[in-house]
């Protein structure tokens, strides 16, 4: 019996001719089994995407790490989907997030390295597609795609609400001296800082970020919520790391004070378990105000693991079974972690080899919203894998440009990679199926699929002023 069906039974009662009782008797006929629960409409998830900076693919326990603590994305991972295959859009910070809020792979975004090069009025974020459809949207944390006066801004970007990091480079300071809240500078007491140094720390940017992420969500309990909670750790602190000798700034190397480990790896390890706690707060938060059945949670990073700051990415096998590192475009540089959690949506305890990337965000969070997903983006929906219903579109190719060395370019198709070092160059070719670790080059043995890819990227990419095409040095 279908709610329109017990509608007309009923119209002849007053007690039901209001649209709210109608709803009531729907509700209790579900409850009974008399009306099938899915014939009910659901409400509308919020939406919270955590996002890692320089976490590699191997710095998880859900991932195979074995010395770094990582109870609660663990307990995430338990309770949700882990993606083995998903990757960033980019082996360094500012184009992967362009890419993740753009829906737009590196050969079509308007940001395609680190530069302060602003995000255009015209283009189309996730925060804009869910404001557009009745989401309160914030952004915590770092951003990197827009300096202040500029179109870029978060908060000409869709976003309603804004606190942290405009600039990457001031990004790199934990103990700032003032953040972004909106458009306007925030003095950060107890911090004092020279030359991108704190010579003052007390207040850790990252604790502000989860108090302001908190507070973002308590607040808007009420309506759908999409919360872009960018975190800073593991990043190092450059200018640090030149000037000290360890760049892994935290307040405490604990809980791995007493092991016999280099003090800067104590520190990314304690660095990467503080950001491990953080997660917990929010997920406990939600559940304590009643959101968590109603929330779907992603949890990725922006690229590999970095070697700044004196940490050596090897000593805790950061990459995993992976080659290369932040700045490669070899898999240990742009495959990420990946978990989702929606308690009774996503399936818990679940393994996915789907293959996806940051620019299927944008149209997976406009399908859960209920929203039009705009044309032209180089992302596909993955709520069939997420929520097992419907087909899963799938990638013919994946598309990675590089610029700080030169116009590197990388490509995905199926379980093929190839990769292009320097414009016009020859392509090596990688089978991931059997050889996720990119050792054995067998373009030679298979030129018919080089020819493909050859073929696709004439034209994977529109041309840029900003970035062309160049050899490197």
């Amino acid at each position: 019996m279908t709610p329109f069906m017990i509608h007309r039974s009923y119209r002849s009662y007053k007690t039901y001719r209001t649209y709210g009782m109608v709803f009531i008797l729907i509700s209790v006929l579900s409850a009974v089994g008399l009306v099938p629960a899915a014939e009910t409409k659901p409400s509308r998830p919020n939406i919270v995407f955590i996002l890692a900076d320089d976490l590699g693919y191997g710095d998880l326990g859900c991932y195979g790490q074995k010395r770094i603590l990582t109870p609660n994305l663990d307990r995430m991972a338990a309770e949700g989907m882990r993606f083995t295959q998903f990757y960033a859009g980019s082996t360094v910070c500012a184009p992967s997030r362009c890419c993740l809020m753009t829906g737009l792979h590196t050969g079509h975004a308007t940001i395609r390295g680190n530069a302060e090069v602003p995000l255009r009025p015209q283009d189309i974020t996730v925060a804009k597609v869910l404001k557009d459809t009745g989401y309160t949207t914030g952004l915590v944390g770092k951003w990197g795609l827009g300096e202040a006066g500029t179109t870029g801004v978060p908060n000409r970007q869709g976003f309603d609400a804004f606190y942290g990091y405009l600039n990457q480079v001031h990004a790199h300071n934990y103990y700032p001296d003032y953040l972004w809240k909106n458009q306007e500078k925030v003095t950060i007491e107890g911090n004092v800082v020279q030359g991108g140094v704190a010579s003052k720390r007390a207040q850790y940017s990252p604790d502000l970020f989860t108090k302001e992420a908190l507070a973002f969500v308590e607040q808007n309990r009420e309506k759908p919520f999409f919360l872009y909670l960018a975190y800073t750790t593991p990043h190092a602190n450059n200018e640090r790391g030149a000037k000290e000798g360890n760049g892994m700034e935290v307040p405490s190397d604990a809980p791995y004070s007493d092991k016999p480990w280099p003090p800067v790896e104590k520190n990314y390890a304690a660095m990467v378990t503080r950001l491990d706690a953080d997660v917990g707060r929010l997920l406990k938060r939600l559940k304590e105000l009643g959101l968590d059945d109603n929330t779907i949670v992603f949890f990725s990073s922006d690229n590999g693991p970095h070697k700044e700051g004196g940490a050596d990415p090897k000593y805790f096998e950061s990459a995993g079974p992976l080659r290369g590192f932040k700045r490669d475009l070899t898999e240990g540089g742009i495959r990420e972690p990946m978990i989702v959690r929606w308690p009774g949506k996503v399936k818990a305890g679940a393994t996915t080899d789907q293959v996806g990337a940051f620019w299927d965000f944008l149209p997976t969070a406009a399908e859960l919203a209920g929203a039009k997903t705009p044309a032209g983006l180089d992302g596909v929906s993955l709520t069939p894998t997420l929520l097992g219903v419907g087909k899963q579109a799938q990638h013919d190719f994946l598309y990675w440009e590089f610029h700080e060395r030169g116009s590197q370019q990388a490509v995905r198709m199926g379980d093929w990679k190839a990769l292009r070092l320097k414009p016009a160059g020859p392509l090596q070719l990688y089978d991931l199926k059997t050889d996720a670790g990119e050792v054995h080059d067998v373009a030679a043995d298979h030129p018919d699929v080089t020819a493909k890819i050859a073929a696709y990227l004439k034209g994977a990419r529109t041309e840029s002023a900003t970035w062309p095409i160049r050899a490197g040095k």
